[in-house]
């Protein structure tokens, strides 16, 4: 068997397209938006849980915390579950954790509950690679690229609407029905993926690496908690540098324990192979980008107008300002479709960072009004929307359908480290350059510039990196299903 013959017997996926494709992709749209809402829906309430949850303030921060670094974990888990059982099992599982933890968020009056909820919140994450990865099976092959753009996107459309939708409700006084509205959505979210999405008979033979979960989690939890808190508990207190580290080094420790694993949960040599570990790196950079204006531009819109730049918005005021990015996301699905379709996975993804490079330079010159800054908003969202819908295809194109979903997955996982890393890079930029009104200090305006300046530095990064994936044969830009120099029969496991 030639080298083609093998790669496309490899590429070959389960097939059983849904009686209704349309309705199915809507609703793990709808999945995925459900979860990725979580991760932004307490933020407007978040002075107030010291309060609400008669706790210190220093511990109801891992209310917002224990969901992210949960999301991070589940990710990459969820995945490779999903290529042992079947995916759609795993997102009604997905699903069903969403709705019991929302339930117990909703209870919940004290701290200890909550973060059991907000964790199992946090573990819903997982559905999203898990939904993008099935998309393909499911659906026509006209609609695969679309489909999988708008299901990518649902990551960051689900911040932009959460940010909102929490301040309104929050405003009325009533924070418990934030939980109860998720908790519905969770419960619709059951129901549609049972109804709508068909079970395909894609689980492959194989075990849960527990080991390497444990191991994987243990690493990822120390080195998150660490870059995450570092802005709060300082760069060289012992506790930054201690958890950094202790991740570090498990995760070193994690990585030689999967190579020598017959049947690990990462295939870290598939992993290896350029056209995933230039896009998995590529993704830290867009997920830094995205980040970045999700934390910069509320701030500059709630800043009083007494310090010469902010514009005195209300919470509520400034996530409706936000919400037209997340809406801009949506809308790009079909057409970063068609660019996959016209120039390439690889071109699109570097088009995604250019437009998101572009946004922030042209966000110093949009500093003077609430509607300005939605403009640049809205360019960062285009770009951002259009980077997100490239990378699963090119992932899926490089990894075997066995591995497919854990793919996906750790891709996810990337993102949320970009994220992760945007959220302490910003935080330290915007208190190390302060102004006093009156006993409050605030970032200055210069701050402000210069983390416009580095967001976009780390999109053209995201650009250069992803130049440097290996094209394919099939299509404009050689994103097709055959690699050229034989990439694709790494990437699908012929070379394990």
């Amino acid at each position: 068997m030639d080298q083609e013959e093998q790669t496309v017997q490899q590429s070959a996926e389960p097939v059983e397209i849904a009686r209704n494709p349309l309705l199915a992709v809507a609703a793990l749209c709808f999945g995925g938006l459900a979860a990725a809402t979580t991760q932004t829906m307490v933020i407007p309430i978040q002075s107030e849980l010291p309060r609400l949850l008669d706790a210190a303030p220093s511990d109801t921060a891992w209310v917002i915390t224990v969901t992210l670094l949960a999301g991070a974990v589940s990710m990459p888990v969820a995945g490779r579950v999903a290529d042992l059982v079947g995916k759609q099992r795993v997102l009604v599982a997905n699903a069903a954790t969403l709705l019991v933890g929302s339930l117990v968020c909703a209870l919940s009056d004290s701290l200890v509950p909550m973060l059991a909820g907000r964790t199992l919140q946090g573990l819903a994450m997982g559905f999203i690679p898990v939904a993008i990865s099935l998309i393909r099976e499911i659906v026509p092959p006209k609609m695969a690229a679309t489909s999988v753009a708008a299901m990518s996107a649902t990551l960051g459309v689900g911040g932009a609407i959460g940010l909102p939708l929490a301040a309104w409700i929050a405003d009325s006084g009533h924070w418990h029905g934030l939980f109860w509205i998720a908790a519905g959505l969770a419960a619709a979210v059951v129901v549609l993926i049972g109804i709508a999405v068909p079970h395909v008979h894609d689980g492959h033979p194989g075990r849960l690496d527990l080991a390497g979960t444990l191991g994987l989690a243990v690493g990822l939890v120390s080195l998150l908690v660490g870059v995450s808190k570092g802005n709060s508990w300082g760069w060289t207190d012992p506790r930054t540098l201690g958890a950094v580290a202790a991740g570090l080094l498990v995760l070193v420790v994690w990585g030689a324990f999967e190579l020598r694993c017959s049947d690990p949960l990462v295939d870290l040599r598939t992993t290896a192979q350029r056209p995933v570990l230039l896009t998995n790196i590529a993704a830290v950079a867009i997920g830094f980008g995205m980040m970045a204006q999700a934390i910069v531009l509320p701030q500059l819109l709630q800043a009083p107008p007494e310090t010469g730049y902010g514009l005195g918005q209300t919470i509520l005021e400034a996530g409706l300002w936000m919400a037209p990015g997340g809406i801009v996301m949506m809308l790009l699905s079909p057409v970063s479709g068609a660019l996959i379709g016209r120039v390439g996975a690889k071109a699109t993804l570097m088009a995604g960072g250019a437009v998101l490079g572009a946004a922030y330079l042209v966000s110093l010159l949009l500093m003077g009004a609430a509607w300005q800054l939605t403009l640049a908003g809205c360019l960062a969202s285009a770009g951002v929307g259009i980077g997100y819908a490239a990378m699963p295809t090119l992932i899926l194109d490089a990894a075997p359908p066995r591995e497919a979903a854990a793919a996906v997955g750790l891709n996810a996982l990337m993102r949320s480290v970009g994220t992760t890393l945007a959220a302490a890079v910003m935080g330290t930029v915007l208190t190390s350059d302060t102004i006093a009104l009156g006993p409050v200090e605030l970032p200055s305006e210069h701050a402000f510039q210069m983390c416009f300046v580095v967001a976009a530095f780390a999109a053209f990064v995201g650009v250069a990196i992803a130049a440097t994936i290996p094209r394919r044969v099939s299509d404009p830009d050689g994103a097709g299903p055959l690699a050229a120099a034989g990439a694709t029969v790494e990437g699908s496991g012929a070379a394990r």
